[in-house]
C-alpha cells in the first residue's frame, strides 16, 4: 500500500502469513480513500488468557487528514455486542466462546474500520463543499492581545470576529491580508464572524490558476 504500514504482534510470534493478511485489508481501505495516510495494526493475545484457542484482540489505528480513526475489536463479544457503538458495549454483553478463527477476527476489524473510513470521506466531501460555499474575506486588523479583529469582506463591509471563532485554534495564524473563509451572523453591535476558516495557500493557488485559464 502507499501508505506507512505498521504491523505489531503483542503476546505472540511475528507471523508472515497473518501479516499476509493484514497488508491485503488494508490494501482495500486505500480503495475506500486514496488520502490514507497511514496504518498501524495490533493483534494481541491478552494476558489474562493462556489456554488454547485464547481470543485475539485487534486495533486499527488509521491515519488520515486531521486526525486518525481507530478501530477496536475484542473476539470475546458477541456478534449483536460487536455491532452496537464501542460506547454502549458493557462486560454484561461478553460471552464465553471466543473467536477461533484469528483471520476472521482480522476480517471483522477491517470491516469496521472501512466503515469508519467511508463515514469519514463523506464528512470531508460535506465539509470541503460546505466551505466552498461559504463568502471569502480578508484579516484587515488584528489585536492579538486584545483577543480580536475584523475583516473585510469583497463588497467592502468590515466585520468583527472574536479569536474563539477561528477554527482549529489558528487565531495566532492570522495576519492583516490572511484569506478566509466565514459566516456571517448579526451581533450586538453590528455583523460578525460566528466562524472564521483559513483558506490554505494551496487551494488559493488553485483557484488563480483556474482564474487565468478561465
Amino acid at each position: 500500500m502507499k501508505s506507512q504500514m505498521q504491523i505489531t504482534f503483542r503476546n505472540m510470534k511475528r507471523s508472515e502469513e497473518i501479516e499476509g493478511w493484514i497488508r491485503a485489508e488494508a490494501a482495500k481501505l486505500e480503495t475506500l480513500y486514496s488520502r490514507l495516510m497511514g496504518c498501524r495494526v495490533a493483534v494481541e493475545v491478552p494476558h489474562r488468557h493462556h489456554r488454547k484457542g485464547s481470543p485475539y484482540h485487534i486495533r486499527i489505528d488509521l491515519t488520515v487528514p486531521r486526525g486518525e480513526i481507530v478501530v477496536k475489536r475484542e473476539p470475546s463479544l458477541s456478534t449483536r455486542a460487536r455491532q452496537l457503538d464501542e460506547r454502549e458495549i458493557k462486560k454484561k454483553s461478553e460471552v464465553k466462546i471466543p473467536h477461533k478463527n484469528l483471520r476472521t477476527a482480522i476480517n471483522d476489524a477491517f470491516k469496521a474500520a472501512g466503515r469508519r473510513l467511508q463515514d469519514y470521506a463523506r464528512r470531508q466531501r460535506g465539509d470541503i463543499k460546505t466551505q466552498a460555499l461559504l463568502p471569502e474575506a480578508r484579516v484587515s486588523k488584528i489585536l492579538p492581545y486584545e483577543g480580536y479583529g475584523f475583516l473585510t469582506s469583497d463588497d467592502g463591509r468590515e466585520i468583527y470576529f472574536h479569536r474563539n471563532s477561528v477554527l482549529g485554534r489558528a487565531f495566532a495564524r492570522l495576519k492583516v491580508g490572511t484569506t478566509v473563509r466565514f459566516v456571517e451572523e448579526l451581533g450586538e453591535k453590528g455583523p460578525q464572524a460566528s466562524t472564521v476558516r483559513i483558506v490554505p495557500k494551496q487551494r488559493m493557488q488553485q483557484a488563480a490558476k483556474k482564474g487565468i485559464a478561465d
